[in-house]
Parts: structure tokens; C-alpha cells; sequence
């Protein structure tokens, strides 16, 4: 946390964050870095519809905090967009580098399971990132989401994701219906 203020006092950093920060490491880093004058505004922990960690106890801390969450991954390795539902494109970061996404990650019942979320999305008027997008924005301690976006076209249909950010009960409720099976 010591360079992290050092860096800010010396103007190599406008300001403090942290990333992958567990709730109690992240009070204790929120904690030490103000009593060091340079106090933590972002946190990058990764987040979207399947990997949902931060929801145990991370967010209520940013927001006790004021600390604001700038998730990464939200659409899951683009798991969470429809990019995979008739197998692995040859552009896909899945074909060239399984560092990324392995296509043995993209079992049967993940591709069903993103199925039934891209028809909830088509309900909603929404593509399946979007919905991804709405949903991980939603959270009150949200700030931002990094896409990771590859073209110029995915940028597009992500900022649709603006266009619908409310989601009805029962709208979350299938949601969870659907990721619990």
C-alpha cells in the first residue's frame, strides 16, 4: 500500500486501486491507504452472470468503503454473448489461444444454460451481452465495466446495454432459475 501512495503523492498516479481483493483485504487496503493520504477509489474484481464472488461480501464493503468496482470479464470470456452457440469460430480467442478460453470450458450445459439466458435477453429486446452487461451493471457499486471489446461492431451492440438497465423481479429471478440448474 506504500507504493501505492507513493506513487500518488509523486504524481505517477492520480489515484489508489486494487484488484481481486477479498472483502477483508479490501477493508484493510481501504483502511491503510487513507491513513496514508491517498485513498483507494477503484476496485477491478472480476464479475459477470457466472462468476458471481464479489456478491459474498465484496460489494457491501466497496460500498461502506466508497470504493467504486470497475468489474472485469463481464461477459465471461465472451461466454456470455452468442458468439459460441454454433461452435468455436475460427477467429474466436478459443480457436488461437486457449490461454484465454479453453473450448473444453464450452461444455453442452454452459451452452445450454446461455441459451436459455439469450431468450430471456430476446424477451427483454436485448442481445445476450447486453443483458450481461445490464445485469452486472445493476449492482450498486458498479461503477464501470471493462468489455473488452474487438471490434468495432461489439462496441456497438454492448452500449445497447444502456438502452434496458432495469431488470423486474422476475426477470432476476429466471436468471437465477437458470444459472442455479
Amino acid at each position: 500500500m506504500g507504493a501505492l501512495a507513493h506513487a500518488v503523492h509523486s504524481g505517477k498516479a492520480l489515484y489508489a486501486g486494487i484488484s481481486n481483493y477479498n472483502p477483508a483485504q479490501t477493508a484493510r487496503a481501504a483502511a491503510l491507504l487513507r491513513e496514508l493520504g491517498a485513498p483507494c477509489l477503484i476496485h477491478q474484481p472480476r464479475y459477470n452472470l457466472l462468476e458471481r464472488g464479489p456478491e459474498q461480501g465484496l460489494f457491501p464493503v466497496l460500498e461502506r468503503e466508497g470504493i467504486g468496482a470497475i468489474v472485469f470479464s463481464p461477459l465471461a470470456k465472451g461466454v456470455l454473448t452468442d458468439r459460441y452457440f454454433a461452435g468455436i469460430p475460427a477467429d474466436a480467442r478459443a480457436a488461437r489461444d486457449p490461454r484465454f478460453l479453453k473450448p473444453a470450458d464450452l461444455t453442452p450445459e454452459l451452452l445450454a444454460r446461455t441459451r436459455r439466458l439469450d431468450a430471456v435477453a430476446r424477451a427483454r429486446g436485448q442481445s445476450l451481452a447486453q443483458l450481461a452487461l445490464a445485469w452486472v451493471l445493476r449492482q450498486p457499486a458498479v461503477t464501470s465495466a471493462l468489455i473488452g471489446a474487438s471490434k468495432p461492431s461489439q462496441i456497438e451492440d454492448n452500449l445497447g446495454a444502456l438502452r434496458n438497465p432495469a431488470f423486474a423481479p422476475e426477470e432476476l429471478a429466471q436468471i437465477d432459475r437458470i444459472l442455479a440448474t
